[in-house]
C-alpha cells in the first residue's frame, strides 16, 4: 500500500498527471452532491455511514459485539462523566472526516470540543479516541475496521484507536505518534491505560465479562 507521498509522486511521473487530477477533482464534486443527499435522507433509526462516495447499512450485531460495546461503555461514560472530561458517544454518532462519515462504535471528545456541541447536533468532528467492536461473521466490516478507518483514523488525526475482538476477547491499542499509528499493546488480560483519556485505567476482562466489568465499576466509583 502506496503512503500519500509515494501516490503523489507517482501521479507527478505522468504526462497527463493534469488530466488525472482534473477527472479525480470532479468526481470528487459529484460524491460530495451524494454526500450531501445522504445527510438529507438518513434518520436517526438508520445505522449508516458514507465511504468512499457509497452509502454502507450496517446490519444487526450479534450479542457478544453488543456486550463488548456495552460494558466498555459504561466504564468509559462513568470516568468521564465523573472526572468531566468531556463527552463519550455510542454507536449512532456520526462522525464528519474530510471525505467519508463514520458512526464508531464507541468515541470520546475532550472537553474543548465537546463544549461546543450543541442538543440538535447531527454531525460531529474527529474524536480524541475511538474503539471499534469487530463482527465476526463479516469479512467485510473486519476489512472496514482493520484497513479503511484505520487508515482514515490515522491520516485525521485521531489520538487513540482501540480494536476489539469479542470473540478472542482482544484488544489493539494503537496510539498517533509522529502521525503514524504505533501498536502499543495487543493482548486479552492485564490492564489497558489510554493515552488520550486522562486517568482511564481499566482491566481486559472488563470489557468482555459481566463480573469484571462490575468490580471495575465499583474500583472506579470509590
Amino acid at each position: 500500500m502506496f503512503e500519500e507521498k509515494d501516490l503523489v509522486d507517482k501521479i507527478m511521473e505522468l504526462s497527463d498527471a493534469v488530466l488525472i487530477v482534473q477527472q479525480a477533482q470532479e468526481r470528487l464534486k459529484t460524491e460530495q452532491v451524494r454526500r450531501q443527499e445522504f445527510y438529507q435522507q438518513m434518520t436517526e433509526d438508520d445505522k449508516a455511514e458514507f465511504v468512499n462516495g457509497a452509502i454502507l447499512y450496517h446490519s444487526p450485531v450479534a450479542k457478544a459485539h453488543n456486550d463488548s460495546t456495552g460494558l466498555l461503555y459504561i466504564l468509559l461514560h462513568t470516568y468521564v462523566n465523573s472526572h468531566d472530561l468531556g463527552f463519550v458517544g455510542v454507536e449512532k454518532i456520526l462522525i464528519q472526516l474530510s471525505r467519508n462519515d463514520y458512526e464508531p462504535d464507541l468515541c470520546f471528545f475532550g472537553k474543548e470540543k465537546a463544549a461546543a456541541f450543541t442538543e440538535q447536533q447531527l454531525l460531529f468532528p474527529v474524536p480524541d479516541f475511538i474503539a471499534e467492536v469487530l463482527s465476526k461473521s463479516s469479512t467485510k466490516t473486519i476489512e472496514h475496521d482493520t484497513v479503511t478507518k484505520y487508515k482514515d483514523y490515522e491520516r485525521h488525526g485521531v489520538d487513540e484507536y482501540w480494536i476489539i475482538d469479542p470473540y478472542d476477547k482482544t484488544v489493539s491499542q494503537y496510539i498517533l505518534k509522529d502521525s503514524k499509528y504505533d501498536l502499543c499493546l495487543k493482548a486479552g488480560e492485564g490492564i489497558i491505560q489510554a493515552a488520550a483519556i486522562p486517568g482511564f485505567s481499566i482491566p481486559i476482562a472488563a470489557i468482555f465479562e459481566k463480573q469484571e466489568n462490575l468490580a471495575a465499576l465499583k474500583d472506579m466509583l470509590l
